[in-house]
C-alpha cells in the first residue's frame, strides 16, 4: 500500500474550490494528466454516484471508473476507483482558511501488474503530478481563469 498527502492553500471560498474540484468539465484544465470526466450516474450527486475517467500517466492511457464515498459539500468528498489498473481510495478535506480554502488529499494506492514492479517511483510521480496540478488549481482559481 502506498500513501501520500497534498495540500494547498487556495485564495477563494470554500464553496468555489469544492465545486471547482468536483466538476467534470473544469478536472482537465488543472490536471494535467486527465483528458476526459464524465458523470455516468444519473439522479442527483451523492454517495454512490459515479463517474468515469481518461487518463494518460507513464505514456499508458488509463480509464477508470470512480464510485463517491463520501459526499459533505463543501467539506469533504472522497472516491475511490472501482475499475482501474489499480485501487486509489482519495480523501479530499476542504477548511475555511481567513478569505481562503485548505485542500488536503490523502491517497492510499495498491499497486498491481506493471506499476507494482516500481510502486515506489510510480507513487512519486503521482504524487508530484498531484502537487503539480494543485499549483495548477491554484493558479487557475487565484486568477479568476477558473
Amino acid at each position: 500500500m502506498y500513501e501520500f498527502t497534498s495540500s494547498i492553500l487556495i485564495n477563494r471560498p470554500q464553496e468555489d474550490v469544492f465545486e471547482a474540484i468536483m466538476d467534470p468539465d473544469k478536472q482537465p484544465e488543472w490536471q494535467s494528466m486527465l483528458e476526459s470526466m464524465e458523470w455516468t450516474s444519473n439522479g442527483s450527486t451523492g454517495v454512490g454516484s459515479t463517474m468515469k475517467t481518461v487518463s494518460k500517466f507513464l505514456g499508458r492511457k488509463i480509464e477508470a471508473e470512480i464510485e463517491i464515498t463520501t459526499w459533505d459539500p463543501p467539506n469533504r468528498i472522497d472516491w475511490k476507483i472501482t475499475n482501474g489498473p489499480y485501487p486509489v481510495d482519495v480523501t479530499n478535506e476542504l477548511e475555511s482558511q481567513g478569505a481562503g480554502t485548505l485542500l488536503t488529499s490523502t491517497s492510499s494506492a495498491e499497486f498491481g501488474g506493471f506499476f507494482k514492479l516500481a510502486e515506489g517511483l510510480v507513487g512519486k510521480q503521482i504524487k508530484k503530478q498531484i502537487d503539480t496540478n494543485y499549483e495548477s488549481l491554484k493558479l487557475l482559481m487565484e486568477s479568476g481563469q477558473l
